[in-house]
């Protein structure tokens, strides 16, 4: 009798590193959270650490900064053409990228997206409902972005689904395992994007939440992070959601 292979593989080390290491048209869906470098103006403040950046002072759960959050739009642009260009050559043709960004480094997404060679497919918007707070004076800034590509056409007969363009979910559903992570919820019902039995690779897997929907979804997981703390919180996640599944 043999034991089942793990459903999943992790990396802790610099994305781009381990991304150059992995074979060609090995996966069937790029579905990341990187950092959004938009936390400051001034070089000063972006070298701030993440919480004074993005967390409130009140906030009673304090978790660990996370790093790479430092970089100006030229920088960011070459960075993430970078990484990007690294999960092109690894996704399957057909396959897609859907990476998370907010609406300052928005318009430098799109750009590295196509300069990494991706045909960009529109934009998904993460709608955070009630869950910001009200600026006097000002809209609220109530949506994130997942900026959505693909390597080459999509088979639409391969994986015939119909989903929204705006998913409605508050921010703290669920909890957080992550300064800035994303709502488990929201990363399940993006997972329907991928086809039965895929593989999906996150470059940026902080607490594992994309990994955890991927499991879950039935699929393999392939995930990149660098802060020594997340990935121990990633790989206690994903190895208890593995135990459920082959319970």
């Amino acid at each position: 009798m043999h034991d089942k292979v793990t459903p999943y593989t992790l990396h802790r080390s610099d994305a781009l590193q381990v991304l150059r290491t992995l074979p060609d048209a090995s996966v069937n869906a790029v579905i990341t959270d990187p950092p959004y470098c938009s936390g400051g103006q001034t070089m000063a403040a972006r070298a701030k650490p993440t919480g004074e950046k993005y967390v409130n002072s009140d906030a009673k759960n304090k978790l660990p900064d996370f790093e790479g959050d430092f970089r100006d739009q030229r920088g960011f642009l070459a960075w993430a053409s970078q990484w990007l260009a690294e999960c092109h050559r690894v996704t399957r043709p057909g396959g897609h990228l859907l990476t998370f960004i907010d609406w300052r480094m928005l318009p430098t997404m799109t750009d590295a997206v196509q300069v990494a060679g991706w045909v960009w497919q529109g934009i998904v918007v993460w709608d955070k409902t009630n869950g910001c707070r009200p600026q006097r004076g000002r809209f609220r800034s109530q949506s994130e972005y997942v900026v959505w590509a693909s390597r080459g056409p999509i088979d639409t007969q391969a994986h015939p689904v119909v989903l929204p363009g705006v998913f409605s979910v508050h921010p703290q559903r669920g909890g957080k395992q992550h300064q800035v992570g994303k709502p488990q919820v929201l990363m399940d019902k993006l997972m329907a994007i991928v086809p039965p039995a895929g593989t999906v690779l996150d470059p940026f897997m902080g607490s594992g939440t994309t990994g955890v929907a991927a499991l879950c979804a039935g699929h393999r997981f392939v995930g990149i992070e660098m802060s020594e703390g997340y990935f121990g919180v990633a790989r206690d996640r994903l190895s208890a959601v593995s135990q459920i599944s082959a319970a």
